[in-house]
């Protein structure tokens, strides 16, 4: 008996979430961002690689900059959309960035990358995690069709 006869191949997809935890490691951004290329890839979302890695190496490498503890990349479906990919970094530091504004100064090689997330994200945003080792999580969604 085939329960899926008529059924759309794509809306019987069971969801998904990955979590990487990641030490405080100079490689461990870049790691990231390859397990990244590799989930989407798994999933038929090659389209959205691009922006996400862009999304998740700014919110990676701010996490390792201002931290001294471990962090974590987690990826799902958009909440917004399940056609978008949401992109979210935990990091073990509770300190919420700055609103997320050009902070740079014109010669300044630093301080574009939330900027930049606002920029190339559908949305954005932060909340703090007061339980299961506290800090904080900041998260950005990018899609497509």
């Amino acid at each position: 008996m085939n329960v899926n006869k008529g059924m759309d191949k794509d809306k019987v997809t069971p969801p998904w979430t990955y979590t990487l935890q990641l030490p405080h490691d100079p490689r461990a951004p870049g790691i990231a961002r390859a397990a990244l290329r590799l989930i989407l890839a798994a999933h038929g979302r090659t389209e959205l690689a691009e922006p996400a890695e862009l999304l998740a190496s700014e919110l990676l490498t701010n996490a390792h900059a201002h931290t001294t503890g471990t962090y974590a990349l987690r990826l799902a479906p958009g909440i917004l959309d399940p056609h978008h990919v949401r992109v979210s970094v935990w990091d073990t530091d509770a300190t919420m960035p700055p609103p997320f504004g050009p902070v740079a100064g014109a010669g300044d090689e630093g301080g574009r990358g939330l900027y930049l997330v606002r920029a190339y994200a559908e949305a954005c945003g932060a909340y703090a995690m007061p339980v299961g080792g506290g800090g904080k999580v900041v998260w950005a969604e990018c899609g497509g069709r």
